[in-house]
């Protein structure tokens, strides 16, 4: 991962960067806010805030204004709960205070990017589907989906390929609340979805299930 660190103290910046590269990462290390805000596509930004030239709460603030949606963890002496809410208020993903160990800090880049990132489009044919958005797209084209549709599509998507039994996909419903009808059947609902992502998207394995075939 590409990231950007923007840190004045040379100890601390140093050994930082080394651990980071020692985990695999690449590092951009930077010492004035001029210098960060001409680093190109960082994946993660880690700021100290009090820098020689400002704060980089106003670099954040800047970031987040334009709509540049990387993560970012404060990394900053000031210790105070105004402190961290105001950091937090100006668009941080996360706040940690020095000094802080190393690893932990990598155990909290690591969750920060899970949080930001973006769930996997599936592409089912000729259809791209985002089921956290329930966005279906054939070219330019939506392709409407009920929240009954989306539901039996979701609990097919989780392992596309995989065979999953009524028993398996009714579960999957009941967990998300999703009730069932005579008039939605599962069989019903099956056959709206070929008929609308493609007679290939799902394919019924007799006596074992249904498959989303991707």
């Amino acid at each position: 991962m590409n990231v950007l660190l923007l840190e004045d103290d040379i100890d601390l910046g140093q050994a930082v960067a080394d651990h980071l590269e020692a985990a695999g990462h690449s590092v951009h290390w930077c010492k004035l806010i001029a210098q960060a805000r001409r680093v190109a596509d960082p994946e993660l930004a880690l700021l100290d805030l009090n820098l020689p030239d400002g704060d980089a709460l106003g670099l954040l603030r800047d970031w987040r204004t334009s709509g540049r949606m990387l993560p970012v963890i404060v990394l900053t002496a000031r210790d105070q709960v105004s402190d961290r809410i105001g950091g937090l208020q100006a668009g941080a993903d996360d706040y940690l205070v020095k000094p802080f160990d190393l690893n932990e800090l990598l155990a909290r880049m690591d969750a920060v990017c899970r949080r930001g990132a973006p769930a996997p489009k599936i592409l089912v044919g000729d259809v791209a589907l985002d089921l956290d958005a329930r966005t279906a797209q054939r070219g330019s084209e939506r392709v409407e989906l009920t929240a009954m549709e989306w539901a039996v599509l979701a609990s097919l998507a989780r392992h596309p390929g995989r065979i999953y039994s009524r028993a398996d996909i009714e579960a999957y419903l009941n967990k998300e609340g999703i009730g069932d009808s005579d008039s939605n059947s599962l069989e019903v609902i099956v056959s709206r979805l070929r008929k609308k992502l493609g007679p290939l998207a799902i394919s019924t394995h007799r006596g074992l299930g249904y498959r989303l075939d991707v």
